[in-house]
């Protein structure tokens, strides 16, 4: 970079997309260098976005034949489902890498055209300051000074010699207008790049803040992946086919400027002096242009004479006003005010030519054409192919999201079936256990399910005195143990509580084993008695058997509250007794 504000050399970046092949519309090989008034030029450009369209189109037409396939295929297996969600997530990582670059490259881009921007204002300062000093200069040569030696020819009419030093004036006056005349006058040119500035300033801005809102975009359609693989939300997940493929067709729309941009900047890099010594040439002489583009401090300046000319007529004039200050004015006072502002005006002059000695010097303007160069051509084309690898990084990106769609889809869909297959009066359900809060509770049970009451009210009741022992028992009890601390053993049944069966003693659980053999015996003795047990007994076994099921699964562990739900009247069941 440093050398290039020496002596400006292509970067190779420049000479790599100067050579891409330029085609027309008509498929006709087409010269490369930049010319943006040729229309085959400008269809080469355009051909370069086609290609991009077209690529845009067979992505499209795959993601639709994939769809497609997706959609009236058999379900996938769940690895391959598992592998299209463990994609998603990487081409997510993936669009956010990009974005990164997009970002360097978009504000690499910005500075590169910002300093385009500086320089040719600095440029419009350099060529308005000299069209301010050569005409200032000419309009106190034309009509201050003539006014002034108008005046003192009244006063010096008696003095031939006096006459003949201010006709000797005028002509050097003349002489200076002329050599200010040969200097060129760039107020056409500051025209131009006043506008020129200003066009690239706007399309500049909307450039940067399309890009900046096409990141967030891209960010927001990141999110929504994830979101929507980690809640598993149908929703979410359509919402995110849809904004990928919006995004997949901007990302290969600024893939395709950016491509056409690029190229077209670096044909005007591999030759730049060509091009701004074509579009100067009816404006500018090509000595002039050369002088400024190039810089040779081996050339002369085209603009030595006049100013050697200039310099010199300004001091035989000050030679002349000094000579009449010290020999006219004490025959003629009046002539004093005239002379003294002469003096003035030529010292004026002298200080205007010293100025416009240094702007029309070359190295300042060379200057803010190598700043313009390393601007476009350095940062800006750079930060046009760090925009183009982020257009694709995305494209590629967005295109694996949703090619995982259909199977996360799918997954999803076959996870709410299983889940609504339960069946709802399954107290382990957590759907019912949602439902349940507004359900009313269920009257108690007869006495004959409670210990108290059933035991109590028959004495010819009584649990012989025997050791039960069981693997759920022990099991309960050392979960119990785990919970809270000790075994805990209760004699109430916890009626409309979604938790496991409650801890028992085994005397208690004897007791209730009792209870069962001795309803078998007496069926005759209570028929009320009789159609309450049967019904309660039809009404468990599909609670059982799920719970059973449920209990052989190590993903359905069950807690000490769960345990608590169970009814006293099951034990009967769980135990195969009656």
């Amino acid at each position: 970079m440093p050398a290039a504000r020496v002596e400006y050399l292509a970067p190779w970046w420049v000479v790599w997309l100067h050579r891409v092949p330029h085609l027309s519309l008509r498929l006709r090989w087409v010269n490369s260098t930049f010319s943006p008034r040729d229309e085959d030029y400008r269809e080469s450009l355009l051909f370069l976005g086609l290609v991009a369209a077209v690529c845009l189109g067979l992505n499209l037409l795959f993601l639709a034949a994939y769809l497609l396939c997706a959609c009236c295929c058999r379900q996938a297996k769940r690895r391959k489902s598992c592998c299209a969600t463990w994609s998603a997530v990487v081409a997510g990582l993936v669009c956010c890498a990009a974005v990164g670059v997009g970002f360097y490259g978009n504000s690499e881009t910005n500075d590169g055209v910002y300093q385009l921007i500086y320089s040719l204002d600095n440029a419009n300062h350099t060529f308005s300051g000299i069209d301010a000093l050569v005409s200032g200069t000419t309009q106190k040569m034309e009509v201050d000074l003539e006014q002034h030696l108008a005046r003192l020819s009244e006063i010096f009419a008696a003095r031939s010699d006096y006459l003949q030093t201010l006709k000797f004036m005028q002509q050097r006056a003349d002489s200076v207008i002329d050599q200010l005349s040969g200097v060129p006058v760039w107020t056409e040119v500051t025209a131009q790049l006043t506008q020129l500035a200003d066009q690239t300033s706007y399309v500049e801005y909307y450039r940067w803040l399309s890009y900046l809102l096409l990141f967030i975009l891209d960010l927001a359609i990141c999110l929504i992946a994830c979101v929507g693989l980690a809640k598993r939300s149908r929703c979410l997940l359509a919402l995110l086919l849809c904004c990928g493929l919006l995004a997949v067709i901007l990302s290969w729309t600024s893939l395709a400027a950016d491509a056409a941009a690029a190229v077209g900047t670096s044909d005007f890099c591999a030759a730049p002096d060509t091009f701004i010594l074509n579009v100067t040439e009816t404006q500018l002489s090509t000595e002039v242009t050369r002088y400024y583009l190039y810089c040779n401090q081996s050339v002369s300046s085209p603009f030595q004479q006049a100013l050697t000319v200039f310099q010199r007529s300004l001091t035989a004039m000050q030679t002349q006003v000094a000579e009449l200050l010290r020999a006219a004015v004490p025959f003629f006072p009046t002539a004093k005010e005239d002379l003294l502002s002469i003096q003035l005006l030529l010292n004026n002059s002298e200080s205007s030519l010293h100025q416009l000695t240094a702007l029309l010097d070359c190295r300042g303007l060379h200057k803010d054409y190598l700043d313009a160069l390393a601007g476009v051509c350095y940062d800006g084309i750079e930060g046009l192919l760090y925009l183009g690898l982020f257009s694709l990084l995305a494209a590629l990106a967005f295109s694996t999201m949703i090619r995982a769609g259909p199977p996360a889809w799918k997954r999803f869909t076959t996870r709410d079936r299983d889940y609504n297959d339960i069946d709802d009066d399954d107290p382990f359900n957590p759907q019912a256990r949602r439902i349940a809060a507004y359900i009313p509770s269920r009257g108690r049970l007869p006495s004959f399910c409670s210990y108290s009451g059933s035991l109590d009210s028959q004495p010819g009741l009584q649990p012989p005195a025997q050791t039960v022992s069981n693997a759920p028992v022990s099991e309960y009890m050392n979960q119990a143990v785990l919970f809270g601390g000790n075994p805990r053993y209760e004699n109430t049944p916890l009626i409309g509580r979604a938790s496991p069966p409650p801890t028992y003693s085994p005397s208690m659980r004897a007791t209730y084993l009792s209870v069962g053999d001795c309803v078998r015996c007496r069926q005759g003795q209570s028929q009320e008695f009789a159609d309450t047990l049967k019904e309660t007994k039809s009404s468990f076994p599909s609670v059982l058997n799920t719970w059973i099921i449920q209990r052989m699964e190590p993903r359905a562990a069950f807690t000490v509250d769960a345990a608590r739900s169970l009814p006293l009247v099951w034990i009967p069941f769980l135990s195969g007794s009656c």
